[in-house]
């Protein structure tokens, strides 16, 4: 019977991810000639071929990503023995650490902790480390975090087997306006009825996409007149009289006296925000509160 080895397969599902030896390296803290030399008896054990040359870099073979959809299965058992064995030696409790976007942070995870707090018996000590949507993915990749919570468009397939999804949320998205502005309470307000105004939103990245999109859905391309990527420079903004934007509603509670938001329920503009986990780590205890707390702290934005 062939001999496995989960250390070295976990070595081959890093290079696969990252896509470098040097990066493979750089995440297991490791050195690129260890790195080479584990994946080389990794081959031996096995008896067949997982890299083959490309230029300057090294690609995994077919037998390589035929090893690793046996060993996604394998990866998931073993979290799942994990997360209950955690259960079974600390009860509900232990440490679980959550990478998340800024405004995730303030408007789910710190109520989803309030919320645990307030059942008044021993929870998880939710360890919070703040990254882009997209990076919380690599994070929970890398094993840096237990839980990542971002946006759809930026998630796994269905079909990954790393992962197990749980959307939270489809977040309205509202128009901020001046206090002053034209159309700050005109009833049944539509993106169209904006399509001439100046635009706040950023440069790059899912937040000019989805203000783009949602813009181009009710049939005009946006002017962005200024670009910023934090809400409080946004709304400052768009006090100011410089411009409008779309805003999650998850972020409007950072909005002053001097900016109007405005519900476009004609055409319902949203983003998707959802919570991840490594497939089997869900049925962790402590994970399982945290992802029922959030859960029930994104019911407030529905």
């Amino acid at each position: 019977m062939t001999e496995w080895d989960v250390k070295k397969l976990r070595i081959l599902r890093t290079l696969r991810d990252r896509g470098t030896v040097t990066s493979t390296a750089e995440a297991l803290s490791m050195t690129p000639s260890a790195v080479s030399q584990q994946l080389t008896n990794l081959a031996r054990q096995l008896g067949v071929p997982l890299l083959e040359a490309q230029g300057r870099r090294v690609r995994l073979t077919d037998a390589a990503h035929l090893v690793l959809r046996h060993a996604e299965v394998v990866f998931a058992q073993l979290e799942r023995a994990d997360a209950e064995l955690a259960g079974y030696l600390r009860g509900e409790a232990g440490e679980v650490r959550v990478g998340a976007f800024s405004t995730a942070v303030s408007a789910l995870v710190v109520p989803a902790v309030r919320l645990l707090r307030a059942e008044g018996r021993p929870g998880p000590d939710v360890r919070v480390r703040e990254a882009e949507a997209a990076q919380a993915y690599e994070l929970l990749t890398s094993g840096d975090v237990d839980l990542a919570l971002s946006l759809a468009a930026h998630a796994p397939t269905a079909r990954d087997p790393r992962f197990t999804l749980l959307p939270l949320l489809a977040d309205p998205l509202d128009v901020a306006l001046p206090a002053d502005h034209r159309l700050a309470h005109t009833p049944a307000l539509r993106l169209a009825d904006l399509a001439r105004d100046p635009w706040i939103f950023g440069g790059s990245g899912p937040w000019s996409q989805i203000t783009t999109a949602a813009c181009e859905a009710a049939g005009f391309v946006p002017e962005q007149a200024h670009s910023a990527a934090g809400w409080t420079a946004i709304l400052s903004m768009v006090e100011a009289g410089m411009g409008i934007a779309l805003v999650p509603r998850m972020a409007s509670r950072e909005r002053s006296e001097g900016v109007v938001m405005r519900v476009l329920d004609a055409d319902q503009p949203r983003r998707h925000v959802v919570a991840a986990v490594r497939q089997g780590a869900e049925r962790g205890p402590a994970v399982a509160r945290v992802l029922k707390a959030l859960t029930r702290a994104a019911e407030s934005f529905s």
